[in-house]
């Protein structure tokens, strides 16, 4: 996904610095003309405006609150990003750190997957400053066309497990829907044009149905980080008190699916646990 959105701000003609652990992966930029950065710290230190997008909330502290971090070598006023999904506590800790260098941070976390990376048709939610906010919109335009201010540090995590919770039950009943269709005889191909276009329509059954009758479970977003994610959301919803049950269902079948090796297959391979009733 990163390496899409930082191809889409090259094509509108910002230039662009890159670093990331397997340089391999950023060849297609750096032949496009992308300057290649051998650490954080060296990007900090070249860049107003620092766009992260990395795996787990461990390595967003790392990267930016380290000692060879973002927020200790990045100049004054610059602006910081982070468009991980990443912990709405660890968020507003970023930006009281960041804001005491003069630093301005937005959790600006992302949905859409691959496709939407691509295509430039991101969802973008955005938390921190207003004002930072509307200096970054030009810049969040370039990677995504649905791109909401939420409120102060951490909302727009917040809002992202909002969107994953929702994932949650409803990768579930697509699955279940699909594995149904199958049981009762049904060609699926023909239930999906049938019931994507009515009241269960939604993105995952219009992208991912048809992959998972192709028995395609590459990643767009691969089960080991939604696992992250949900584990977020659960400390979060039980920190404010929330029930949530679909979401404690969804976690341990995504659980059970890691453990049958699918750890790095996409989402929607959800459909592999449920197929498998034994």
């Amino acid at each position: 996904m990163g390496k899409s959105m930082a191809g889409h701000l090259m094509n509108a003609g910002y230039p662009v610095h890159v670093y990331t652990r397997t340089k391999a992966k950023a060849e297609d930029l750096l032949e496009k003309g992308a300057k290649w950065a051998d650490t954080p710290k060296e990007i900090a230190q070249n860049c107003d405006v620092i766009i992260t997008m990395v795996g787990y909330p461990k390595d967003v502290e790392e990267v930016y609150l380290g000692a060879e971090g973002l927020v200790a070598h990045a100049k004054e006023g610059s602006y910081l990003i982070d468009m991980t999904t990443s912990s709405p506590q660890l968020a507003q800790k970023i930006e009281r750190t960041a804001a005491e260098r003069n630093i301005a941070t937005l959790d600006a976390p992302v949905s859409g997957g691959d496709i939407g990376a691509r295509d430039a048709k991101l969802s973008i939610m955005v938390g921190g400053s207003e004002s930072a906010f509307h200096d970054m919109e030009p810049i969040f335009s370039k990677m995504g066309t649905n791109v909401v201010y939420q409120g102060k540090a951490g909302s727009g995590q917040h809002t992202k497990m909002c969107n994953q919770i929702a994932i949650a039950s409803g990768m579930m009943g697509v699955c279940e829907a699909i594995l149904y269709a199958e049981k009762a005889g049904l060609d699926p191909e023909n239930v999906l044009k049938s019931i994507e276009s009515g009241a269960a329509g939604s993105w995952n059954l219009s992208n991912l149905g048809p992959r998972i009758l192709k028995g395609d479970f590459a990643p767009g977003f691969y089960v080991k980080h939604f696992i992250k994610d949900m584990n977020i959301a659960l400390k979060s919803a039980e920190e404010m008190g929330l029930l949530t049950p679909g979401l404690q269902l969804a976690k341990k079948l995504y659980d059970e699916l890691a453990e049958m090796g699918e750890e790095n297959s996409g989402t929607h391979a959800l459909y592999k646990r449920l197929a498998n009733q034994g």
